[in-house]
């Protein structure tokens, strides 16, 4: 499958990630009925943002510029092989 390079397409496909998540949190919403389920959602989606800003933009940006990350299993072996590297010293 060739890379998706049509600027149109990339919104459309970040869009209907946008509606999923409203979707699936709506369904769980509705499933749960309580606050607490909102928050804790809430707080999860928030948190996982984070984690991956961190993963792919302060890593790269402030702690080893000079590598680049491809996706999350991409990160992990970094992370693993850093680790391993650290302990071979």
């Amino acid at each position: 499958m060739a890379d998706l390079k049509s600027p149109m397409l990339i919104y459309i496909k970040g869009a209907l990630f946008v509606v999923l998540g409203v979707f699936a949190a709506g369904i769980l919403l509705a499933k749960a009925g309580n606050w607490q389920v909102a928050v804790l959602l809430g707080l999860s989606i928030w948190a996982f943002c984070r984690a991956y800003y961190f993963a792919f933009y302060v890593i790269e940006h402030y702690v080893d510029p000079s590598y680049k990350f491809a996706g999350l299993g991409d990160f992990a072996g970094y992370l693993l092989n850093r680790r391993l590297a650290d302990r071979s010293k």
